[in-house]
């Protein structure tokens, strides 16, 4: 049965989605961009800062159910512009250890309220 998931330590949703859903078996974030917990939009911030920001985010929602970055099974980050992606790469790295999930890296057109980055995961819950 899907359950909806929503944490103080994220930022909260700014349209019809929630932060996370789960099936009890896999849990699914929304895409998550440099929007802090309180709100404050860092699109004006390099794509280091807003890769961390994002990153921090699907992390706060995955430590709501008790879950960290190993839970992690795949990872999508969509960039507004393909030549950041070693910008991107080298903060994403620092977030897993030996064992880091399959991802994709896709540049997209444009993102939500002007941001460079958008961060998307799939975790298991065991």
């Amino acid at each position: 049965m899907k359950r909806t998931i929503s944490t103080d330590a994220a930022p909260d949703a700014v349209g019809a989605y929630n932060q996370a859903t789960t099936n009890g078996d896999l849990l699914f974030t929304a895409g998550q961009i440099a929007l802090t917990p309180d709100g404050e939009l860092l699109a004006d911030a390099d794509v280091a800062t807003q890769t961390e920001q994002a990153l921090e985010n699907v992390m706060a929602i995955l430590d709501s159910e008790g879950l960290d970055a190993g839970s992690i099974l795949k990872m999508t980050v969509y960039l507004d512009d393909i030549g950041d992606f070693e910008a991107m790469n080298e903060v994403y790295a620092t977030y897993f250890d030996d064992e880091p999930p399959a991802r994709s890296a896709i540049e997209v057109g444009a993102l939500p309220k002007g941001a460079a980055v958008e961060i998307e995961a799939i975790a298991t819950i065991e």
